[in-house]
């Protein structure tokens, strides 16, 4: 069959090795110019036909795991019939003569009564390992016991294992998500948007950003930001947590991290306007849409609002507040007014110079929201895989086989051997061990 064909696993596996390593490689869930800059038209477009820009969520990556899925359990099924009849045979037997030519053996003689060996060999067998079968032969006994019938199940607790990871991974790309929010300092908001697609998508409950706090290093690098954030149900706050850099806040299955921050756009600010015919100023507080007459009603002035990123020449100032002046009898014209450079405006050389004096600084917060329903099948997968793991290589199934043979010299002739299903130096080791333990009885 060709679900239960181990090349289809090889080549099923190889495959999504090869693509998990593009998907590493080439930048995930970037913007067309990245792409274009980093790879060109070209190779843009096939990334575009391929999905290779969101390659863990593409229709074909999910189809490879889908894929492995189907071939382990089919796989799992076809030789499960064989494995649970070594398990729980009907009748448990042994073979005295394919113990005897075992090369793990052991064979020593001793001078206790036969009688009083049968006992106690039985005795430290049946303990030791578990249920002894006895059988009388024409010049003594055999004795057999086994464990660990069960560790054969081990590769199908992996097999389950990666079942669940994969059925983890399939529902966290059908069905969850991962969204970017931006909050001013106390704004909220129920509604996100993907970071690839931008649809949008509704919480079932507003988040506010109460306050937002940010500390420096001396050398003017972030130490650290929080975010005290409170979550509105029905109208009603339910509770209110500060979020940090690895300490998110999860509820209902939905997890916000801090991501990042920047600066808020202030909506009102300090202005100081001087006439440089006159010298005469006036300082003025304004709010985003409000005008003030310019000294000597010359005209107005209008504050517009606030850019985070100006730029001037193709060279970087920074946040910078914008106005628009206009004079009486001509026509408005914009002028910025960064705040890194106060004078900034005297290079226009015009009739009043604007400088802002003071502003409240405001900061809004980076949240990144995710939802992933799968995350459980993943835990319980990777919880499997390390039982799975630690049943297939560290536990075996075991069998011991004791002789005892009457001598001519009154004496009993005693050999032990036994076998595995793996680890044939341990079992070396075991008998050994087992066989000290005999001497020592």
């Amino acid at each position: 069959m060709f679900f239960c064909s181990v090349e289809l696993t090889v080549y099923t596996l190889v495959l999504l090795a090869t693509t998990s390593i593009i998907g590493t490689v080439v930048l995930q869930n970037g913007s067309p110019q990245q792409y274009i800059t980093l790879y060109g038209n070209g190779f843009y477009n096939l990334i575009k036909v391929l999905k290779i820009d969101d390659m863990y969520h593409a229709w074909w990556f999910l189809f490879l795991l889908l894929l492995l899925c189907i071939n382990i359990i089919v796989c799992s099924i076809e030789r499960l019939s064989l494995t649970w009849k070594t398990i729980f045979p009907k009748k448990v037997g042994f073979n005295p003569d394919r113990f005897r030519t075992l090369k793990n053996k052991e064979i020593f003689t001793t001078n206790k009564a036969f009688k009083t060996l049968t006992s106690e060999f039985q005795a430290i067998l049946s303990k030791q390992v578990g249920p002894v079968l006895y059988e009388e032969t024409s010049k003594g006994c055999v004795m057999y016991a086994e464990k660990g019938r069960w560790t054969r199940m081990g590769v199908y607790v992996v097999h389950a294992s990666i079942i669940l990871l994969v059925i983890g991974a399939l529902i966290g790309a059908l069905f969850g998500f991962k969204a970017n929010l931006r909050l001013d300092e106390g704004a909220k908001a129920d509604t996100l948007f993907t970071a690839k697609s931008r649809t949008s998508v509704r919480l079932p409950f507003a988040i506010q950003c109460n306050e937002f706090e940010v500390r420096f290093y001396d050398t003017g690098a972030p130490e650290e930001f929080r975010s005290n954030l409170t979550i509105i149900e029905d109208g009603k706050e339910s509770f209110t947590q500060d979020i940090r850099v690895n300490h998110p806040l999860r509820y209902k299955g939905i997890n916000i991290f801090q991501s990042s921050y920047g600066t808020a756009a202030p909506d009102n600010a300090l202005f100081e306007i001087l006439d440089n015919t006159t010298q005469e100023s006036i300082t003025i507080r304004l709010k985003v849409g409000e005008t003030v007459q310019l000294p000597g009603d010359a005209g107005i002035f209008e504050f517009e609002g606030f850019l985070p990123n100006f730029k001037f020449r193709e060279h970087t100032l920074g946040e910078a507040f914008f106005g628009k002046v206009t004079l009486k009898g001509q026509e408005g014209f914009q002028i910025p007014l960064p705040i890194k450079f106060p004078t900034f405006d005297k290079m226009r050389k015009g009739q009043f110079t604007f400088v802002v004096k003071e502003f409240d600084q405001r900061y809004y917060t980076g949240l990144q929201v995710t939802k992933d329903p799968g995350i459980w099948y993943v835990y319980a997968g990777f919880v499997l895989m390390i039982l799975g793991c630690w049943i297939t290589f560290f536990i075996s199934h075991q069998c011991y086989f004791i002789e005892l043979e009457k001598t001519d010299q009154e004496t009993t002739r005693v050999l032990v051997s036994g076998k595995s299903n793996r680890n044939n130096y341990g079992m070396i080791l075991k008998i050994k061990k087992f066989v000290t333990l005999l001497k020592d009885k």
